[in-house]
């Protein structure tokens, strides 16, 4: 069975052929600072208001997100060069060009990059499809130019989509999508022309939605390690993807800082830890696992 139609291929973890990282960890760590750059008055696109507490421009909430670019990204970085964090951006590519200390800070760093759209406050929903083609080909060339780095990834703008998003992705030359976060290791995602796949990115251990909701950073660092534990010990028969989804407004708070150095410091004095990207996890699975994977679901298929 393939859930949604003929998107994804149902394949139950435990029956799958396991999966190696390279030389044998047991878990593929990728960090994913979200570094955004929200228009103070944008246009809307689609159904969703980008800022629907008052009429624009709603200060309060432009400037609470400035703070990530201004303060909140140079605190985060101090703690993730402490432990040598090799980071996968997830950015509004807007950033690069109204930014230019933080896009030479992460190429100095040879961070790797996936879009989440050009800003935080344009989204995918009503694109049609010839719009869609040309984001595509936007976001590859701005990359490009301006870091030297080849596109393969996405994580939707404010996770947004289309229904012809995976293949118009895949036609651009996109190798992995986040959006996804049905698994816990990589799986593909059936496309009309390439290969995708999925590579786990997370919604739970995310500072954006926990501290939304009135959770605090004390709480995200103790799950943060609690899950980690659990896909350690399921390393040691299949590799696991473990991700880490930041937002430098919210993390880089002053006091919420010392928990993400907590975090750290716990996941990497443990052996058998793959500290990569989500390209890198992408081009090994590809190579290594992608065919493998499609031949197995074929069994489930009814």
């Amino acid at each position: 069975m393939s859930l949604p139609p003929h998107r994804v291929d149902y394949s139950p973890i435990i029956e799958r052929p396991p999966i190696k990282w390279p030389n044998g960890e047991r878990v593929a760590l990728w960090i994913a600072p979200n570094v955004e750059h929200y228009e103070y008055m944008p246009e809307q696109y689609g159904p969703r208001d980008p800022w629907p507490r008052t009429p624009y421009p709603d200060v309060q909430q432009y400037s609470y997100r400035d703070y990530g670019n201004r303060v909140g990204f140079w605190r985060m970085l101090e703690v993730l060069d402490q432990y040598k964090i090799r980071a996968c951006v997830s950015l509004n590519l807007a950033v690069l060009e109204h930014f230019p200390e933080i896009r030479d800070a992460m190429v100095e760093r040879d961070w790797d990059f996936m879009s989440h759209g050009i800003y935080n406050t344009r989204y995918l929903y009503a694109y049609t499809e010839e719009e869609e083609r040309e984001f595509y080909r936007d976001n590859v060339e701005t990359l490009k130019r301006q870091t030297g780095k080849q596109l393969k990834g996405m994580l939707g703008p404010a996770i947004s989509g289309t229904i012809r998003t995976p293949d118009l992705m895949a036609e651009a030359g996109l190798i992995y999508h986040t959006d996804w976060m049905h698994d816990d290791q990589p799986v593909p995602i059936n496309v009309e022309t390439g290969k995708l796949v999925s590579v786990p990115y997370s919604i739970e251990l995310n500072d954006s939605p926990l501290f939304r909701v009135n959770y605090e950073a004390d709480y995200f660092a103790e799950i943060c390690k609690r899950q980690f534990d659990q896909l350690y010990k399921e390393g040691a028969e299949s590799g696991r993807v473990m991700c880490i989804a930041l937002h430098p407004f919210l993390i880089g708070q002053p006091h919420r800082i010392k928990y993400l150095d907590e975090i750290l410091s716990y996941i990497m004095s443990h052996d058998g830890i793959w500290q990569t990207t989500a390209d890198d996890i992408a081009d090994y699975y590809i190579e290594n696992y992608y065919d493998q994977a499609v031949e197995h679901a074929q069994q489930f298929k009814v």
